[in-house]
């Protein structure tokens, strides 16, 4: 019977629940608007703080009355403040409040509302669209559909300190992208927002300074302009500099040092300037220190990973900054056991985000071990630094997984760790194992990285190899993502190189014709290339020039032919020309050639080619034809001399390029 029971039982206590805050709603439709009015204001006071309130007051359908009272003209400007605040209460509930806000059509009302002019009303609806906008759920999109709507809250930007610290909090969580920065910048964001840099309130100096530090990220247009912009006669970097220093927040150094970061990253602010070397550089070194907040390391440490991935000198002086290779070690041990946070829900929230911190240490290893040997052997010294990789391999959350790829990327271009760290690791396994089913992102980095493991100096050429390589790298060849392609292909050429001849017959049969002739007419000039590269590793020392050919030679005549009669610029033809003089150099190969006049034709025609590295490349050709100690010379000599090519050779040997001279 309990069974029958069950179902009748919820709902008496959902409708208990609900009858207590009935009343709130039942109020709302009294036709006395002074009692309408008492009614919102106790509605005011019993949400606040009380999520159980919020969430039955919008089941009882509280927010489609709200937003009408809010829009009725004969409506109070005090009743229409009022209706505001509530709903601003309400958004400040769960997600599925500002959910349920958004699907009763609340911004168009709130946008509707600044037209009003009283300034109260003004920032209660700037304040409620504040609180809906900062909620990951709302698409920032909303803000942007009316062209209007910017260019009124940039006029409202004078009204009052409320107005801009909304307005700007407003435009730093919606401007996301490109796309979002032009249109604010167009709209004068700049100019109107950069006078609030300097104001009495901390919050609307920081909101302003939040606003410039998404408007300038990865944007050179907005970059350049703010370098010449200045307040009360001093320029924009400067201000920037003075909210660095110690004594400031720590959010405001760290949101001023990402701007600063975003225009030197942009090309406004050079990488050797006093203000990124001797400023920026070091307060971000310090938001990595370990009695920083986890979310100050956080953004620390992806900062200056941005700020120092490009340049070799800023890399070697972030990494003798307060020890900051050690410093990042700490990142993998937090928060231990004996952490000494005495904040309980400190540490929870903590032990829940600690991945974040070993994403943003991968982050940083990776760009300060871009381009220094000496880096990266003290990166990979520092305590079980390669076991930490090998584990972030298979962490659960991508971006750890990505962070840990991209810094073993970085470590991978050293050739002293490939021999040494690399082997002692075997940290191919976990890389072959990444590539398996991970999303486009990650394999872009792992095959990058796999580039360089299979090199011909790496010891773990031979187990990646054994451990199934080939197939997976053709099937990269066929992505559809270009740099997967590149890297697929340009594994392959680096596993050609120097290989045996079971390896390089693999390679052949597990690309298929089909598809090194779709590779060789790739749009992609780098695809094309490596491809080529692929054919000349393929096509080297005799015995294996000759097997090739015997079983693919009329596919790689034509594919030649292809690509000497297309339109391609000098590096491509040079390559093609090379595989020719390769397929000259073998025994029997070299009749392919012979007996191809149209081939023939064409290295005559580029020996008297305008440019020199064609003409060599030409040149190579013909010596591997005629050379004397080799059976048939002496046919092949007089065929090239009944076309013509002793007279072409006459002319080149005056030439005053001394290298095609002596050839």
């Amino acid at each position: 019977m309990a069974c029958v029971l069950e179902a009748p039982l919820r709902m008496s206590v959902l409708s208990e629940v609900t009858a207590s805050s009935r009343h709130y709603v039942d109020r709302l439709f009294d036709l006395d608007p002074q009692k309408v009015l008492q009614g919102v204001i106790d509605m005011k006071n019993a949400v606040i703080g009380n999520n159980k309130q919020k969430a039955n007051l919008i089941v009882l359908g509280a927010v489609p009355r709200l937003l009408y009272l809010l829009q009725q003209e004969t409506s109070s400007t005090e009743l229409r403040t009022e209706c505001a605040v509530v709903l601003g209460s309400l958004a400040m509930g769960t997600e599925n409040n500002v959910k349920s806000l958004l699907d009763c059509h609340i911004i168009p009302a709130l946008l509707q509302g600044l037209l009003s002019p009283d300034l109260k009303f003004i920032e209660a609806c700037l304040r409620c669209l504040r609180t809906i906008f900062i909620s990951p759920v709302t698409p920032e999109d909303l803000l942007y559909t009316d062209a209007t709507v910017i260019s009124h809250l940039m006029a409202l930007l004078s009204r009052s300190q409320y107005t801009q610290e909304y307005i700007c909090q407003i435009f730093s969580h919606c401007c996301k992208g490109p796309d979002h920065q032009t249109i604010l910048f167009n709209h004068g964001a700049v100019q109107n927002i950069a006078h609030l840099l300097v104001s009495t309130s901390y919050k609307v100096r920081m909101q302003a300074l939040k606003c410039f530090s998404v408007l300038a990220f990865e944007n050179p247009q907005v970059s350049m302009t703010l370098v010449n912009v200045s307040v009360d006669g001093e320029l924009l970097p400067q201000i920037f500099v003075k909210m660095l220093q110690r004594d400031k927040p720590i959010e405001m150094q760290l949101t001023s040092a990402k701007c600063l970061t975003s225009m030197c990253r942009a090309g406004a602010i050079r990488t050797d300037d006093p203000c990124i070397v001797l400023k920026t550089l070091p307060c971000l070194v310090r938001m990595c220190s370990k009695d920083r907040l986890l979310e100050e390391r956080v953004e620390g440490a992806e900062t200056l990973a941005y700020l120092i991935e490009t340049d070799v000198e800023l890399q070697r002086m972030a990494s003798i900054t307060d020890h900051l290779i050690v410093m990042l070690a700490d990142y993998f041990k937090y928060p231990s056991s004996v952490s000494a946070i005495t904040d309980i829900k400190r540490l929870d929230h903590d032990l829940k985000h600690a991945h974040e911190l070993r994403q943003a240490a991968f982050k940083l290893y990776a760009s300060l071990g871009a381009n220094d040997e000496d880096i990266r052997k003290k990166i990979i010294e520092t305590e079980n630094m390669m076991d930490r990789i090998v584990n972030g391999l298979s962490e659960s959350s991508i971006k750890v997984r990505l962070a840990a790829v991209r810094c073993l990327h970085s470590l991978s271009r050293s050739v002293q760790q490939l021999r040494t760290s690399f082997q002692d690791h075997a940290v191919w396994k976990p890389l072959m194992k990444v590539l398996q089913n991970a999303p486009n992102e990650i394999l872009v980095v792992a095959s990058s990285t796999l580039c360089n493991l299979l090199l011909e100096f790496s010891p773990s050429k031979e187990p990646i190899l054994e451990s199934g390589a080939i197939e997976l790298l053709c099937s990269l060849t066929q992505s559809e993502n270009l740099a997967l392609r590149v890297n697929g292909i340009w594994a392959l050429m680096n596993m050609a190189f120097q290989a045996e001849q079971k390896i390089k017959s693999d390679i052949l049969r597990g690309l298929s014709t089909e598809q090194l002739f779709q590779l060789l007419s790739d749009s992609d000039v780098n695809v094309l290339m490596k491809t080529l590269g692929l054919l000349r590793n393929l096509l080297s020392t005799r015995p294996h020039i000759d097997h090739i050919m015997s079983t693919h030679g009329k596919q790689i005549m034509q594919a030649v032919t292809l690509i000497l009669e297309g339109e391609h610029n000098i590096e491509v033809k040079e390559q093609t020309l090379c595989i020719l003089a390769n397929i000259a150099d073998g025994t029997t190969a070299k009749e392919l050639i012979m007996t191809n006049d149209d081939i023939l034709q064409k290295i005559k025609y580029y020996m008297s080619h305008s440019n020199a590295k064609l003409q060599l490349a030409a040149m190579f050709c013909i010596s591997n034809l005629i050379w004397n100690e080799e059976e048939g010379s002496q046919e092949r000599q007089d065929k090239l001399r009944d076309m013509g090519v002793v007279d072409i050779l006459h002319k080149l040997s005056q030439s005053s390029d001394p290298n095609l001279c002596d050839k």
